[in-house]
């Protein structure tokens, strides 16, 4: 069975990671407090390297925006941290025979330096990063790689896990898969249909989706 999961604020916490890196970049530059908030309001939802050629501009700094992303990489790899579980949780469903992958939006280096960082590369069959596949979910060509890169296909049936309502549940179901909201204490959106499993995190989720296999 396929289980496709998105990275940030599902797997990982990366509202604090963005957090701590932006308090601890401000503190590096000697900017005021206020800057805090002009990176995370910027990079909030995603991030991307043209994001520091504003932010360079926007903050008065003289460095090289290039640098500034990889600045940025380097720091957010060093601070992201994994929900409770997730890493036990993921070797437990892998170790049932499931076919795991992850299907995120965002830019191929820190997607890629956040999964080596945590640890969990090794733990997917595929990996499926929008801006090196040329598809950003909720298309449902995002869904279609990334069950390719795992091997298999959408027509074999299989479970999106996400947080977010648009991009993973609805993405994941016009895609013909089952779909698990990880919540992290929010509640549903209304208006939108909801997703198979409401669950608190990521291990929650395994369970369930394993029982609803069994």
């Amino acid at each position: 069975m396929l289980a496709l999961f998105d990275l940030d604020n599902t797997l990982i916490d990366r509202r604090e990671s963005l957090e701590d890196w932006s308090r601890a970049f401000v503190r590096s530059r000697r900017l005021p407090r206020e800057a805090e908030s002009v990176i995370c309001d910027r990079l909030r939802e995603r991030a991307y390297p043209a994001d520091f050629v504003h932010l360079r501009e926007a903050l008065g700094l003289s460095d090289n925006p290039g640098d500034l992303w990889h600045e940025y990489v380097d720091g957010i790899a060093q601070s992201v941290r994994c929900w409770p579980k997730v890493r036990d949780s993921l070797e437990e469903l892998r170790g049932t025979g499931w076919t795991l992958g992850i299907a995120t939006n965002g830019a191929g280096d820190i997607q890629r330096a956040k999964l080596a960082a945590t640890g969990l590369t090794s733990l997917f069959d595929g990996i499926c990063v929008s801006e090196e596949v040329g598809a950003r979910k909720p298309a449902r060509a995002h869904f279609e790689v990334a069950a390719a890169l795992c091997g298999t296909r959408l027509s074999a049936g299989g479970w999106m896990v996400g947080d977010n309502p648009e991009t993973d549940m609805e993405g994941g179901r016009a895609a013909g898969l089952r779909t698990a909201w990880v919540a992290n204490g929010r509640e549903w959106t209304d208006g939108l249909r909801e997703p198979d499993i409401v669950v608190r995190g990521v291990a929650e989720t395994i369970e369930a989706m394993r029982a609803a296999a069994a």
